[in-house]
């Protein structure tokens, strides 16, 4: 049975992380993985984050699960959070999540049959391949930018993905260190250039389609969702002036 490590990059999310850290608890002896670290990243938040996270390490270790919390000195994005937290995790296969658990956990064992069946070192979840598994859609017009941002993403980095940026992505640890080494975007357009860099390495991606949630309380505003765009174009000059090398 494999080892799983869960990174969870948390931005002022001390309402939310109490019910996300007992929901992964809950997880944790399900019997879908063998052992289980836990990886929360304080991304410099301005609320009690930190001590939110802190105060469920025991519920977390007395469920099975190695635990603890990293906090950035400063708000650096949720790239930057994410490449810590992929660096730090030592088990056998990263899952990223949002600390709004948007796909359920029990989603995992999905990704990680499809990536074991298909000799995947990465697989990813989608909302694009099967919005019959949306739930609880989102406004139209996160959804309306969602599919302008995928288009660009398509046309700029000529990517084939119905959905780059579901918060919800299984790696293999020696591709997560790979692509953590490599990677340079720290805001929100980290989830495409972390796939731009694994056609760059050869690494073999599935996307998996998954169950799915709209959750209240997004920290994500039009000028996050602006800076992702520009980030496109910043990966293709990344990789043009050799910085993936």
């Amino acid at each position: 049975m494999v080892s799983l490590s869960l990174v969870i990059p948390a931005y002022n999310e001390g309402k939310r992380l109490p019910d996300t850290l007992r929901s992964v608890a809950a997880f944790v002896p399900s019997g879908r993985f063998g052992p289980v670290e836990v990886i929360v990243i304080d991304d410099g938040s301005t609320d009690d984050t930190t001590a939110c996270a802190e105060d469920l390490l025991d519920i977390l270790e007395l469920a099975g699960a190695r635990a603890r919390v990293l906090r950035n000195s400063r708000n650096r994005g949720k790239g930057y959070s994410v490449r810590l937290g992929m660096r730090e995790a030592g088990n056998d296969w990263i899952l990223l999540t949002d600390a709004d658990l948007a796909t359920p956990l029990a989603e995992a064992e999905r990704l990680q049959q499809a990536a074991e069946e298909g000799g995947h070192q990465i697989a990813i979840g989608s909302r694009g391949l099967d919005r019959s598994l949306i739930r609880v859609r989102q406004p139209m017009y996160r959804e309306l930018a969602g599919r302008l941002f995928n288009l660009n993403m398509r046309a700029v980095m000529g990517l084939d993905y119905a959905d780059t940026q579901c918060g919800f992505k299984l790696f293999s640890r020696e591709a997560a260190r790979k692509i953590a080494a490599r990677q340079r975007v720290e805001r929100f357009g980290f989830d495409a250039e972390q796939l731009y860099l694994a056609g760059k390495l050869g690494l073999s991606v599935v996307e998996v389609p998954v169950r799915w949630n709209d959750m209240p309380g997004s920290s994500v505003g039009l000028l996050d969702g602006l800076r992702a765009f520009l980030d496109l174009w910043a990966v293709k000059l990344y990789d043009l002036t050799g910085r993936y090398r």
